[in-house]
Formats: structure tokens, C-alpha cells, sequence
């Protein structure tokens, strides 16, 4: 089988933290630009960060700048998102996608997705 599977998500007070997981399943991510997206009812999705291929270039999308930070483990075939200081705007489900794109620019090229691992941050 060849999929990503996201972890880690689960219920917050605001102000906590959460660190989820998007792990390759059947395949290598070496060579993939990694993105994490995430979706609220009602919402259209939106890019939150994505990370390149070799780990050095990232982007954050506004409202997490500083809160959030993406990282990747090749040896581990696993990309994370720390996610620190939740407000109750970040509850969402998030996915992560695994792409032949570069990051910065634009998100073309998605190979393989997750179903998504569902975050709410509510007191």
C-alpha cells in the first residue's frame, strides 16, 4: 500500500500544544515537498506549511507564523508539525500531502494524501 497517515491531533485548551505526524507508508518520502493543509466545517481548505524536499526551504502561512514549526526525519520517513500556542481558530482536521513541487511556490504535482487527523482546541 502506498499512503500517508497523519497522528497526533486531539482536544486543547487554548494556549496548549500538539505535535502531529504525517508518516509515508509503502514508499520513500525522499524527493517530495511535504505540505500540511487543514479544513474547517464550513471552511474552504487552506496551505498552513509545507517543507521542500531537502528540508532546507519552508513556508508558514500568516496566522501560524511563530506558533508553528514543520520539520522532517527522512531516516524516519516522517514529516512533523509542532504546533504550539493553539488558538480556537486552528481547530480543523489536517492533512498532509506529498508533492514533486518546490516550497516556497507553487503546490503542484500531489502524489499521495492522508484522511486527516482531527484538532480542536476548546476550553
Amino acid at each position: 500500500q502506498l499512503q500517508l497517515v497523519e497522528s497526533g491531533g486531539g482536544l486543547v485548551q487554548p494556549g496548549g500544544s500538539l505535535r502531529l505526524s504525517c508518516a509515508a507508508s509503502g514508499f520513500t518520502l525522499d524527493g517530495y515537498a511535504i505540505g500540511w493543509f487543514r479544513q474547517a466545517p464550513g471552511k474552504q481548505r487552506e496551505k498552513v506549511s509545507c517543507i521542500s524536499s531537502s528540508g532546507g526551504g519552508t513556508n508558514y502561512a500568516q496566522y501560524v507564523k511563530g506558533r508553528f514549526t514543520i520539520s522532517r526525519d527522512n531516516a524516519k520517513n516522517t514529516v512533523y508539525l509542532q504546533m504550539n500556542n493553539l488558538k480556537r481558530e486552528d481547530t480543523a482536521v489536517y492533512y498532509c500531502e506529498a508533492a514533486r513541487s518546490s516550497c516556497p511556490g507553487a503546490w503542484i504535482g500531489v502524489n499521495y494524501w492522508g484522511n486527516g487527523t482531527l484538532v480542536t482546541v476548546s476550553s
